[in-house]
């Protein structure tokens, strides 16, 4: 296979994963259908939904521990059967998640189409998103191409908060909803064609820096772990909490972000979730590119600092009774951005820490941490809300956590750097 089809076959499956999840990242867009459930409530009548006001997050909630858990078995399945089979199957299970939920307004159904179904397939088509696009491309841009694959989860608020505000305004929720299924049916089962992993020789190579004289060092003796290896090490748990804090707290703003702006944007309130899409697609680039230079660990503590800053600044906005919305939205994207730089770090990590034969499985158990944030302080933050009609406890609980985060990062174990060899012209990983 010559070095040209190579390069275009890797960034075919790069921006093929990147589309899915382009469909997939409806689940940031929760918030925008949580606005139309509650406004139902609220006119009641025939047909109306009648949910009681704590649980309104709670099928988004679900969707998200589902998703990270649907993750094990979807990245064991990526391993073996191939990211196309997966990405096949977790189409056709947003399709019919979805379709499903058009046709009723009963709470029981939501938590299981949106939150179950949906979810899981949502988990199936990102698991199987990322790995072929790693293999593809040499250990030194691995956070560039993790983080352009993901970067579709986080911009699909861009263009799917305004079409669904139009959507529910004009057709109403539940075909707004048919409308997506039969959509992302299409779209993912489609994309997934294009999901091809290397053949089992194919080794990535990375050229030296120009004008540099490069000499073979010794393979180093570097094995790929398993799953239960890699969970009986103390990294990963702490991994595993790094992850659920930065995760958690930047679920709960998204998954409310339209009804914080709300009352400075009034019905433009869609706005701020869709611009918030651009910061967070531009963390997960971004950051991957910026943990390739300057490393991981370093990229993680700036990141979860910055984060818990934006945690207390959203103590003093939303506590403003005239809130700039300007400066609102300036803060949701800054939050995005932030929030999105662990979807791109957390695959990069444990990719560089563990390797990438068992990556769809290591990683699916790894982002389980990302589930139980998003079910967890989601939660917190529409109790908390409901009971004290106030943000500022649950806002003080996520700022604390993330400083507590980034001193666990500190204490994290560096992955070694990779060893190369000089081989047929270029460089080759070492085994």
């Amino acid at each position: 296979m010559s070095a040209s089809v190579v390069k275009n076959r890797g960034w075919m499956v790069t921006f093929a994963g990147m589309g899915i999840n382009l469909a997939l990242g409806i689940l940031y867009t929760w918030s925008i259908f949580k606005g139309a459930i509650k406004e139902s409530i609220e006119k009641g009548g025939e047909g109306a939904f009648n949910w009681a006001a704590a649980s309104l997050n709670d099928p988004y909630a679900v969707c998200c521990i589902v998703f990270a858990f649907s993750m094990i078995l979807a990245g064991r399945c990526q391993d073996k059967l191939g990211p196309r089979i997966t990405a096949l199957m977790g189409g056709l299970m947003v399709g019919i998640g979805f379709t499903w939920i058009s046709t009723t307004t009963s709470y029981a159904a939501w938590v299981m189409g949106f939150g179950v179904l949906a979810g899981t397939g949502i988990g199936f088509g990102y698991s199987s998103a990322t790995p072929p696009a790693l293999k593809w491309f040499p250990p030194a841009k691995t956070g560039l191409i993790a983080g352009l694959v993901v970067s579709g989860f986080g911009l699909a608020s861009l263009y799917i908060a305004p079409l669904s505000k139009y959507l529910v305004g004009a057709w109403g929720l539940q075909k707004a909803m048919l409308f997506f299924g039969l959509s992302f049916l299409v779209v993912v089962c489609g994309l997934s064609l294009l999901l091809i992993n290397p053949p089992k020789d194919y080794v990535p190579q990375q050229n030296p820096a120009p004008g540099k004289d490069v000499k073979a060092k010794p393979a180093a003796a570097q094995r790929d772990k398993t799953a239960s290896e890699m969970m009986k090490t103390v990294t990963f748990w702490k991994l595993w909490f790094i992850y659920f804090i930065g995760a958690g707290a930047g679920l709960m703003v998204i998954s409310s972000v339209a009804d914080m702006a709300k009352a400075s944007m009034g019905e433009a309130a869609f706005v701020a979730v869709a611009i918030m899409a651009v910061g967070n697609a531009g963390g997960r680039i971004i950051a991957g590119a910026l943990s390739d230079k300057i490393g991981r660990n370093t990229t993680l503590i700036i990141m979860l600092l910055f984060q818990s800053l934006l945690m207390f600044a959203c103590i003093a906005v939303m506590g403003s009774a005239n809130a700039s919305a300007i400066i609102l939205v300036l803060l949701a994207t800054f939050i995005g951005f932030n929030y999105g730089t662990n979807l791109s770090l957390f695959p990069s990590i444990t990719k560089d820490l563990w390797g990438l034969k068992n990556f769809g499985l290591n990683y699916g158990f790894v982002f389980t941490a990302w589930g139980v944030g998003g079910f967890v302080m989601s939660r917190i933050y529409q109790m908390l809300k409901t009971s004290t009609g106030s943000s500022t406890s649950p806002f003080i609980l996520a700022g604390v956590l993330l400083i507590l985060g980034a001193a666990i990062t500190v204490t994290l174990k560096r992955a070694e750097k990779n060893q190369y060899a000089v081989k047929s012209g270029g460089l080759k990983q070492a085994a």
